[in-house]
């Protein structure tokens, strides 16, 4: 069995700002429904066509009149109207209100001509086809006038905007069917290696089932993107590469799992450099040391470990940015913050840096981890720490740098009163 050793390591802070620099935001665009954009990011920054609302309505239920009729009302000396007619929202009154008229109306229903405030039934009292008010009424009063809501060339909503429920609400209450968009990327996840069986096999002696397709495609769906995961290729050279390749055509993002190390099955170090520049092999970090990446035109192709710990750690803290920049989302996809470590204590690892996956009961933080290979070492974890490389064992109720993961794949932000307290010295 043929090994070979990693030549320098990258720094993981060097290894980061090479994926984020090469990674270009996506620049194709789509037109989508109102109702089908939420959560996609407008390609354009849209105006309101119209002011809204296009009419003068009223915003309750109730009489509309001419406030200068109202002016004596008094408690004690009511004011009598005569009701003309009556106004649903749907529905226009065709005739302008005459001196001692009044029309009752609708919420959302448009002001008569003539009009100019509404009284709510609940201060009025009707007799015989009248009204009697004892108040004054003010000109304006419980009416929306045109454009009071959004003037006509009003911004809605901002290019590069990730669209919210009240984005996209705002869009349909004036008028606008459909939004352009950017294009959701396309993330191809290409596992391979002879041991893996893909779930829904039958279990056999030596073999493993695939589990990064699923997990690797959570975090893809996660920012933004369309995962495409691929049945699991076996640990041939060609097979291998003719995939990189076809996946290339099609793919803005290729991500491969396994095979990335220095073992003799282990083809992708091999494989990246033809397909495009390699941007670093192996990174000075514990879990997910033996990670590559390369730069094929606009394209990255990523070679990540086939340990599921390892393979996920790197997701969040090297892939996720890359993929939020590539789907034009902000931020990185996870919250600073600080947190006090529980029972267990944490051991950096000389020469590397080591990520700590973490969960949190009663407030404080405990590592989740127990191994690259155990799929159980993220179970419940919502974030993870950093600890640089050294020798000084982080203990039991000390404080600690962490990063929470935000949603869907964590609860985001500071996780207790306590991480938000460590967050503010």
């Amino acid at each position: 069995m043929e090994m070979h050793a990693f030549g320098r390591l990258t720094a993981v802070e060097v290894a980061r700002r090479r994926l984020m620099g090469a990674v270009r935001p996506i620049e194709r665009t789509e037109e989508v429904p109102v109702d089908a954009a939420f959560g996609r990011v407008s390609a354009r920054t849209v105006l309101s066509p119209f002011p809204i609302p296009t009419f003068a309505r009223t915003t309750w239920d109730g009489y509309a009149l001419r406030s200068e009729d109202t002016r004596t009302a008094r408690r004690d000396r009511p004011v009598t109207l005569r009701i003309v007619g009556e106004v649903f929202a749907e529905q226009a009154y065709r005739r302008r209100l005459g001196p001692g008229e009044t029309v009752a109306i609708a919420t959302g229903g448009a002001i008569p001509r003539g009009a100019d405030a509404v009284e709510i039934f609940e201060e009025v009292e009707r007799d015989d086809g009248r009204i009697r008010l004892r108040r004054a009424v003010r000109p304006g009063e419980r009416i929306s006038t045109p454009g009071h809501d959004f003037a006509r060339g009003a911004r809605l909503v901002r290019e590069g905007e990730e669209l919210s429920a009240t984005a996209l609400g705002t869009l349909a209450a004036c008028g606008i069917a459909s939004v352009r968009v950017f294009a959701r990327p396309v993330v191809a996840i290409l596992p391979n290696g002879n041991e893996l069986l893909p779930p829904g096999a039958s279990p056999k002696e030596g073999r493993i089932f695939e589990s990064n397709n699923a997990t690797i495609a959570a975090v893809v769906t996660s920012a933004g993107g369309i995962a495409r995961p691929e049945p699991p290729l076996p640990d041939d050279p060609d097979r291998i590469e003719r995939a990189l390749r076809r996946a290339l055509r099609t793919a803005d993002l290729v991500l491969a799992t396994g095979g990335s190390s220095v073992g003799e099955r282990d083809h992708l170090p091999r494989l990246l450099p033809k397909v495009g520049d390699l941007l670093f092999h192996g990174i000075a970090v514990r879990a997910g040391k033996p990670t590559l990446a390369a730069r094929a035109g606009r394209r990255i192709v990523l070679g990540l470990p086939g340990h599921p710990t390892s393979c996920l750690v790197n997701m969040y803290w090297l892939v996720l940015p890359a993929l939020r920049r590539l789907a034009r989302r902000p931020g990185p996809g996870w919250t600073p913050g600080w947190a006090v470590l529980g029972s267990d204590a944490v051991a950096p690892t000389p020469g590397l840096a080591t990520v700590v996956p973490l969960r949190f009961e009663g407030g404080r933080a405990y590592s989740t981890f127990r191994g690259s290979s155990v799929i159980t070492s993220l179970s419940g974890a919502t974030a993870f720490a950093m600890l640089p490389p050294g020798r000084r064992i982080v203990r039991a109720g000390s404080r600690l740098r962490v990063f929470h993961l935000d949603p869907p794949l964590g609860p985001g932000g500071p996780a207790s009163p306590e991480t938000r307290a460590g967050a503010n010295r």
